[in-house]
């Protein structure tokens, strides 16, 4: 499936100020299950330096600064993309992938321990291991059941601003962004020792709706097929109607954009997405 996706975003600051160094995270990243055929990122006002480099988690961003004060900062991200897997199970297990709670082999235990992070919360390891009873202790059948029931009992809402909310918080309301779910799968993936991380990016229907967003959903990583996604907020292994842009293991670390600006003022975000699918 190929993807064109024109992305706009501004910063209105309501008196001009200083803009400290950015950190934008709006490349798709190129793997296995898609290919980049051309993207583009303008700045306006245009930086005193721009570069882009690899992050901590293999991610492409842009770290942009400047030299003058702006009452606005605008980002335009163009970009044309090809995704590759139509079959999202399309892998062979090793034998420590089928059980839970997962115990990597001894090399992968220490490159994974940022994705291995528990939450805390007793409810959150209680429900996690609740459903993973249900499952026989499988691991695919537990991830397809986490899949689905947080789809069936969370009731969506759409917040464009802020962090997402605690797992437990998500749990509890029955109610979250698709955010929010992002972040309660991965703690209950980490509960039984599956290495998670949050994943933002595009996907096809919620682009196409009249008002675009970005979307998130969680990864989890496999011995025998490598990070593989589950979107709850669409019940969905993920497959070609995705465009990941950037993962983590904390959702503040795959932010679109990152930075803070110097200056007695309050700043307002307009964004819009446009998608055309072939």
């Amino acid at each position: 499936m190929r993807i064109a996706v024109v992305h706009t975003t501004l910063y209105r600051y309501s008196s001009p100020v200083y803009l400290e160094p950015h950190i934008i995270r709006l490349r798709p990243r190129e793997d296995a299950s898609q290919r980049l055929e051309a993207w583009t990122l303008d700045i306006t006002p245009t930086p005193l330096g721009r570069t882009e480099c690899l992050d901590q988690d293999g991610n492409t961003v842009v770290r942009a600064w400047f030299d003058s004060v702006t009452a606005e900062l605008a980002l335009r991200c163009q970009f044309t993309l090809e995704t590759l897997r139509d079959n999202p199970f399309h892998y062979l297990l090793s034998t420590p992938d089928t059980h839970l709670p997962m115990e990597y082999a001894p090399p992968l235990r220490a490159p994974l321990s940022p994705y291995l992070r528990e939450d805390s919360s007793t409810a959150v390891h209680t429900f996690a291991r609740s459903l993973a009873r249900e499952c026989g202790w499988q691991t695919i059948p537990f991830l397809a059941a986490l899949n689905q029931r947080l789809f069936a009992t969370t009731r969506q809402v759409i917040r464009e601003t802020g962090a997402p909310h605690a797992a437990e918080t998500t749990l509890h309301d029955q109610e979250g962004s698709c955010r929010d779910l992002a972040v309660l799968f991965c703690a209950a993936c980490r509960a039984l020792g599956l290495a998670a991380r949050f994943v933002s990016g595009y996907e096809r229907d919620a682009s196409l709706q009249e008002n675009g967003d970005l979307h998130a959903w969680a990864e989890v990583y496999l011995e025998g097929a490598g990070w593989r996604g589950y979107d709850p907020s669409r019940a969905l292994a993920v497959a070609a109607s995705h465009v990941a842009v950037a993962a983590a293991s904390d959702p503040l670390l795959a932010s679109p954009v990152s930075g803070t600006y110097r200056g007695s003022a309050t700043a307002k975000m307009e964004f819009s997405i446009s998608m055309q699918v072939e």
